[in-house]
């Protein structure tokens, strides 16, 4: 039988989704959990993968057991077993082929800006002091959607059979006279993706960057013609549709 886990939590202190030989994981956590309460060994595969620092504010995981589950108390029993950083929704059954990565048709992620100091958002939140012409940031935000290869935006060496992804959405939107998060949807990322596309864009709004310099980043398809990646802190994967 096959379980699907909603959940959310805050990567500041975790090596990424993604167990790893030498950090914390949220995959870790969330494994060790569930195995000590379902007392049996459970692995589970996550919807993706979030880089370090990185946060979700929806992932999804499927897990397989043999017996009968009762979703809303294990949901209840999970919260109290894992840290404080990590919230669990739901533990739903589903069907058996249903896969909380190939069965994903879209993931959405934001990342945040602000340009006026703020306490309250150093740490889910990037902060910069330079002018930016948005206007001219959501120009190029509309080219990407008329590519639909983005080697120029995937980390060096990434192990990646394709570096196609299908955008849907890419825009930038104002939340206050000193936020803003640009909201991108696709079907699929490469790793490093969001902030290596943010990075380029903050060099367009800096005027460092044209918009036929930025056509000519993304169809040459070299990660070291496009901008830096931004600070994992301010992303945050907000939704997965299946």
């Amino acid at each position: 039988m096959r379980y699907f886990v909603t959940f959310s939590y805050d990567g500041s202190r975790y090596h990424g989704w993604q167990i790893q030989p030498n950090g914390d994981s949220v995959q870790a956590r969330l494994q060790q959990a569930l195995s000590l309460l379902l007392r049996s060994e459970i692995i589970v595969t996550g919807a993706g993968r979030t880089d370090a620092g990185v946060h979700a504010r929806m992932m999804v995981a499927h897990f397989d057991f043999p017996e009968e589950i009762d979703g809303t108390q294990l949901a209840y029993k999970l919260n109290k077993l894992l840290p404080r950083d990590i919230a669990v929704s739901r533990v739903e059954r589903v069907a058996d082929d249903l896969h909380a990565r190939f069965s994903a048709t879209s993931r959405m992620y934001r990342y945040y800006l602000h340009t006026v100091k703020n306490p309250f958002l150093s740490y889910t939140s990037c902060e910069l002091h330079y002018p930016l012409d948005f206007n001219k940031m959501n120009e190029a935000a509309r080219i990407l959607m008329e590519y639909d290869d983005f080697g120029a935006f995937c980390k060096a060496h990434a192990d990646v059979k394709t570096t196609i992804c299908h955008i849907t959405t890419a825009q930038w939107h104002q939340t206050s006279p000193s936020t803003w998060y640009f909201e991108i949807r696709a079907n699929r990322f490469l790793r490093n993706m969001v902030r290596a596309v943010v990075g380029t864009l903050v060099d367009i709004g800096r005027g460092r960057v044209t918009l036929d310099d930025f056509r000519k980043i993304i169809e040459g398809k070299k990660r070291t013609e496009a901008g830096e990646s931004m600070p994992a802190h301010a992303l945050f994967l907000e939704d997965i549709t299946y």
